[in-house]
């Protein structure tokens, strides 16, 4: 019983959590062995960020890799992220911590792993920082990757004014 519930509380922790991320488009698909395994690519638009965008890219396995390989429900947490500037900057209400904000979530695994993208101001360097990493609910991960937005010489819009 108290496995069943341990999943239901997964479960929902992870509904709870998806609440108030943006979603991505997926705009290339790489095939990179016969057997069906795929590298995607995704634009992700920061919600907070107008005219940024952010090319996330993750393995996607194939039905025959996991028969042949087992771990069934998940993918690898090998991930890639480059942002760029893709439009004039507007910067809504966005969160200064060190810690920054999540501006992007997708499941890797049926519950238990997840493709993340949080955005970080760093206010010294007049820089955004987009950090893509996997978060796992057991243990994290050490894969990660980092793409950065200078805001310096930029016509930035923002809108609560700049910190």
């Amino acid at each position: 019983m108290s496995k069943l519930r341990n999943l239901f509380l997964a479960a929902g922790v992870f509904v709870a959590a998806s609440a108030g991320t943006t979603s991505a488009e997926v705009v290339g698909k790489v095939g990179v062995d016969w057997i069906g395994n795929d590298i995607i690519i995704e634009a992700v638009s920061d919600p907070e960020v107008k005219g940024v965008t952010c090319h996330v890219t993750y393995f996607d396995r194939s039905l025959i890799d996991r028969l042949k390989n087992g771990k069934w429900f998940e993918d690898p947490s090998n991930n890639s992220i480059a942002c760029r500037q893709t439009g004039p900057i507007e910067i809504d209400n966005i969160d200064l911590s060190a810690d920054g904000q999540e501006v992007f979530r997708e499941g890797m695994s049926l519950i238990w792993k997840t493709l993340v993208v949080n955005r970080i101001y760093d206010k010294d360097n007049n820089t955004l920082i987009y950090l893509a990493h996997s978060r796992e609910l057991t243990e994290g991960s050490a894969k990660m990757s980092i793409s950065t937005i200078p805001l310096y010489g930029q016509d930035v819009v923002w809108k609560n004014g700049k910190p």
